[in-house]
């Protein structure tokens, strides 16, 4: 059985720091690209940061500079540093497992929110 677990999310002030965590389980995990994507109300779920096997990182334009993204294979983890937050980057955000073209899968979410 496949789990993704995500936490770390919460409320933070603008300009504040939040780091969130994905732990997947019943995958190889070092075959899986592994990213974050966020859903605010009313929108799509949108790409924020995905890392590939090799680890090669992609961003969305809206977070470059601000947040990273990183893996660790001996752990099955997939990390996501939020640093610089804004109201906007308020959502609820999913890791998700890829292996291109074969499968997909998806965490529960964890809910952020930036606000004073």
């Amino acid at each position: 059985q496949v789990q993704l677990v995500e936490s770390g999310g919460g409320l933070v002030q603008p300009g504040g720091s939040l780091r969130l965590s994905c732990v997947a389980s019943g995958i190889i995990f070092g075959r899986y690209a592994m990213g974050w994507y966020r859903q605010a109300p009313g929108k799509q779920r949108v790409m924020v940061a995905t890392i590939t096997q090799s680890g090669s990182k992609n961003y969305a334009d809206s977070v470059k500079g601000r947040f990273t993204i990183s893996r660790d294979n001996a752990v099955n983890m997939v990390y996501l540093q939020m640093n610089s937050l804004k109201p906007r980057d308020t959502a609820v955000y999913y890791c998700n497992a890829n292996l291109p073209a074969m499968i997909t899968y998806w965490g529960q979410g964890t809910q952020v929110t930036v606000s004073s």
